[in-house]
């Protein structure tokens, strides 16, 4: 074929169907399968971010658009100050900010209602590679949370945000919901209500 030329094309049949997308997990996860099934590898996946001067109204289109749940916030690409989470966005942290301030809820940002980055658990991508989705769910659940991130380096000048965990995307994995609020139930009790 010669390097400008058009390709062929062909006109469609009725019912000609959309593909359907599926699951990049070949595999059932279980709680003993590889943590590193569920991670998601920022290596591989591009970070949903926000700036911390978005409105909690555009952040909550880019996670719709996006399909996520969590953006990391940045000022300069690729330094991260922080996360914002849905439940950032819609909790009662911003009433009373709108109480406080006297303002609307449409003119609050990111940066009132996101975790700095000193708020933020991370897990070690070493403890990882040996970990198990058991050990990750109950890390969540010992922290009550919905998201974790993964570092990897050594040094704090070449640490980097390696991966994201999500209870979402575990649950998904799972096929079952995973219930992080409560917080003092044992693997025992979590594989329990799994099976």
């Amino acid at each position: 074929m010669e390097p400008n030329s058009p390709l062929p094309t062909t006109r469609l049949p009725p019912g000609t169907v959309i593909a359907q997308a599926r699951d990049w997990q070949a595999n059932p996860v279980t709680m003993g399968s590889p943590a590193l099934e569920v991670m998601t590898d920022l290596t591989k996946v591009k970070a949903a971010t926000a700036s911390p001067s978005t409105t909690l109204r555009q952040a909550e289109q880019i996670m719709i658009y996006q399909g996520v749940r969590m953006l990391f916030v940045v000022s300069d690409m690729p330094a991260i100050e922080g996360l914002v989470t849905t439940t950032d966005l819609h909790g009662d942290q911003q009433m009373l900010l709108v109480q406080q301030r006297n303002v609307r809820y449409d003119e609050l940002c990111v940066a009132d209602v996101m975790a700095g980055l000193t708020m933020l658990d991370a897990i070690d991508y070493e403890d990882m590679k040996s970990a198990t989705v058991g050990n990750v769910v109950a890390t969540l659940r010992s922290h009550r949370r919905n998201h974790l991130l993964v570092i990897e380096g050594s040094g704090a000048s070449s640490r980097q945000v390696r991966g994201v965990i999500s209870r979402t995307q575990i649950e998904r994995q799972l096929g079952s919901p995973i219930p992080v609020d409560q917080g003092t139930n044992t693997m025992a009790e979590v594989l329990q209500m799994l099976s």
